[in-house]
């Protein structure tokens, strides 16, 4: 299961809610449909939340995709567990539910697409030494949420700071 048909600029929650309607008119009991309204009625739980702390348009993006990532790691601890057990098959429907949600997350930024996101944070802020990497690290954070793999990003910036 690749990326959805959907244009980048949509958030996250309408690439779910237009994957749904199409999972369900493909396979209404499928496990894409399933999984995608598992996310439908979580995104609806965390709008209600937001909307009785005043947020009026309910959760935001950065809400869902949290949401996504919080699933994905209960599939994979759930997934571990059945193998443990030697439920194989309740592990792979772990793993292609995990599958499924990952496809809505952001893709982390590699090769030359975090260098050059590096080199903008360096040059913007004016970063000439070790020191200032906390600072590229959070702006990078901040400039690509959810998309900044730290471990690979520090290295990255390490390197433009020497």
């Amino acid at each position: 299961m690749g990326q959805t048909d959907v244009s980048p600029a949509n958030t996250i929650r309408d690439r779910v809610l237009i994957a749904l309607q199409k999972a369900e008119a493909d396979d209404a009991e499928g496990i894409r449909a399933r999984t995608l309204r598992l996310v439908s009625c979580a995104m609806r739980d965390r709008d209600v939340t937001a909307r009785g702390q005043g947020q009026c348009a309910g959760c935001e993006d950065t809400e869902v995709r949290k949401l996504l990532e919080i699933m994905v790691a209960q599939r994979e601890v759930s997934a571990r567990e059945f193998d443990e057990s030697g439920r194989i098959t309740d592990a792979e429907r772990e793993r292609e539910e995990m599958e499924i949600l990952q496809s809505f997350l952001p893709q982390p930024l590699k090769g030359a697409a975090l260098e050059t996101a590096v080199d903008a944070v360096v040059n913007d802020l004016e970063a000439t030494k070790l020191k200032d990497m906390g600072r590229c690290m959070a702006e990078l954070q901040s400039r690509y949420p959810g998309r900044i793999d730290t471990g690979t990003a520090g290295k990255a910036v390490r390197q433009a700071l020497r």
